[in-house]
């Protein structure tokens, strides 16, 4: 078996050092079977932390998640803990969703940290991410850890850290925690032996906390009085969201909640779906079809660890149609950015918030409001950090990104899918008062603002030679820039990896406003725009485009979508892509 020499010094290290039996086992085996490919994948790197922290695939090595990659990061941060907060009573808190291994993932964490003098508040069941964040900030802890890998496919796992802000950490603590992880060069530095006096399990006041934070970020709570046999679905696919989104819209006032019965088991197998994404049409095929079963107005759908959400709503004929990230954030911002101007809210502080890959339709209605948009590079935890950043300054009212992830009000610093089903299902009842439905709400916005379609295109390159393929597309794309996207020449190039923008008809350059970041973008006059960038999270390089047209007529939408759309394959097959 061929491994190569850095590989093979790091596997004789698992199989000689002061790892566990079972572990060496494991490891054994893998060289017993000459699986060469995957001896090379698990060992080739160490996980460092992303756009959504630590994840990966469960085994053993270097680059899986396992009790000595976990160990190593909580061991890191631990110390880096007690740098930051020296002679202070350090205290973090710890919640799982319903991964396979979650449990034991999150124990292994609690024993490093007690392990280290540090007080541990430790979730007695599963719970989704955003409640995590808000039990930091209610606990008043330094910092917490999430063990989750959100939509990843069962073999992985993940672990999100937290900061005292209730937010994912972001620069420099991010990189200053993985120089901390990088100086545990042996496993024996790991502390392991648990502290139970310092472990506390929490749960209900903390779940009633929560709740109650949730229920104030509430626009027109009467619309749900008016309303509350308002029809609707909702599937936690097997995660941890199960409780609390329903436990949140019947405290609300809804009386008609239908749940997707087979997916409300905890499962980290996910047997009823191919991929636990509400991204994907097939993961919400049993929440429509359960939406079709009751006649319901509203199908809604969370992610495994309960912080991203997928919509379904019923058009005037009667079928369902799935709305992307992008449609459900514009009709979300839209409903609540309204509703604090007729409720006379706005006093000239407010601002919401972005990612750089989320629809710039949302920041043309931000503007017509008089409201704030600002943008960020992509992953929720520059959300939490713009929302800490000028929490002293201004009123944040929304945020999120079109990856199904949204936040209203400032309860939490991360997204919350159960905040997002609340205002979701109140906004399908306002409107349902007014005599609309979301469909033809999201309509009466394209109308006055114009249509725009996006569409994300990803490209799966795992492994080691899949993460040179992803750098060496990006180098392409530098070096070789698209002159036209769909025919109209590109009058902006922006690459967040340099911090420059690039004015091409002028040539003129001038510095972006953001941490570096692989991250492309062509922009043409009218707005047509082509991001580019390597997934923080997965084996993937993602394309986003974007395109737009007025729409005059209502009876226009359906063509006007199927034309943008044409437009949307042509800039596709133009850059290589495909559909």
């Amino acid at each position: 078996m061929k491994l190569e020499k850095e590989i093979r010094e790091r596997v004789n290290e698992w199989l000689e050092g002061p790892y566990d039996a079972e572990t060496k086992a494991a490891l054994e085996q893998l060289i017993a079977e000459e699986k060469s490919e995957e001896i090379s994948d698990a060992f080739y790197k160490s996980l460092e932390f992303g756009t959504g922290g630590l994840r990966g695939v469960m085994g053993v090595g270097t680059n899986r998640i396992n009790k000595y990659t976990l160990g190593a990061a909580t061991q890191g941060l631990s110390n880096y803990l007690q740098q930051q907060y020296p002679g202070e009573n350090i205290k973090v808190v710890i919640a799982h969703d319903n991964r396979n291994n979650a449990e034991k993932f999150a124990q292994i964490v609690a024993d490093v940290f007690s392990a280290n003098g540090i007080k541990v508040y430790f979730f007695e069941g599963l719970r989704p991410t955003p409640e995590l964040s808000f039990a930091i900030r209610y606990l008043k802890a330094h910092s917490g850890v999430m063990l989750t890998a959100s939509h990843n496919p069962k073999e992985y796992s993940g672990y999100k850290a937290y900061w005292t802000d209730g937010g994912q950490v972001v620069a420099p603590h991010d990189k200053n925690i993985i120089e901390q992880v990088n100086l545990i060069t042996d496993v024996e530095k790991i502390k392991f032996k648990r502290n139970d006096e310092l472990v506390e399990y929490i749960g209900e006041e903390v779940d009633s906390a929560f709740i109650e934070s949730v229920l104030k970020a509430s626009v027109y709570p009467n619309a749900i009085t008016e309303n509350r046999d308002l029809c609707m679905v909702f599937s936690p696919i097997h995660g941890a969201a199960v409780e609390m989104v329903p436990r949140a819209l019947k405290t609300a006032g809804f009386t008609n909640l239908h749940l997707v019965e087979e997916q409300c088991i905890p499962d980290g197998n996910f047997p009823t779906v191919i991929y636990p994404n509400p991204e994907e049409e097939e993961a919400m095929s049993m929440t429509i079809k359960k939406a079709m079963l009751v006649d319901a107005e509203l199908a809604m759908a969370s992610d495994p660890d309960g912080d991203r959400v997928g919509v379904a709503v019923k058009k005037p004929e009667g079928d369902y149609v799935l709305l992307n990230g992008n449609q459900t954030c514009t009709l979300l911002f839209h409903y609540v950015m309204q509703g604090w101007k007729n409720l006379g809210k706005l006093k000239g502080r407010e601002y919401i918030v972005k990612t750089i890959v989320t629809t710039y339709l949302i920041d043309k209605i931000a503007d017509s409001f008089g409201i704030t948009c600002h943008n960020t590079l992509t992953g929720f935890k520059f959300i939490g950090a713009t929302m800490t950043q000028l929490e002293d300054s201004s009123q944040f009212i929304t945020g999120g990104e079109e990856s199904y992830g949204y936040l209203v009000g400032d309860h939490v610093r991360d997204k919350d899918a159960v905040v997002s089903c609340l205002l979701i299902a109140e906004m399908a009842a306002w409107y349902r008062s007014r005599g609309k439905s979301l469909y033809e709400a999201l309509q009466d916005i394209y109308l006055e603002y114009g249509l725009y379609r996006e569409k994300l295109i990803s490209f799966t390159k795992a492994g080691k030679e899949g993460a040179e393929k992803i750098s060496r597309m990006m180098r392409e794309l530098r070096a070789n820039p698209p002159a036209t996207i769909n025919g109209e020449e590109v009058e902006l190039v922006r690459d967040y990896l340099s911090g420059e923008e690039h004015h091409i008809p002028s040539g003129k350059k001038k510095k972006l406003n953001f941490p570096s970041s692989n991250v492309l973008q062509f922009i043409t006059p009218s707005g047509q725009r082509v991001s580019a960038r390597p997934s923080g999270t997965e084996p993937k390089i993602k394309f986003y485009i974007s395109v737009n047209a007025p729409l005059n007529l209502r009876g226009e939408y359906e063509a006007m979508c199927a034309a943008l759309d044409r437009d949307i394959e042509s800039i596709a097959g133009e850059l290589g892509m495909g559909g």
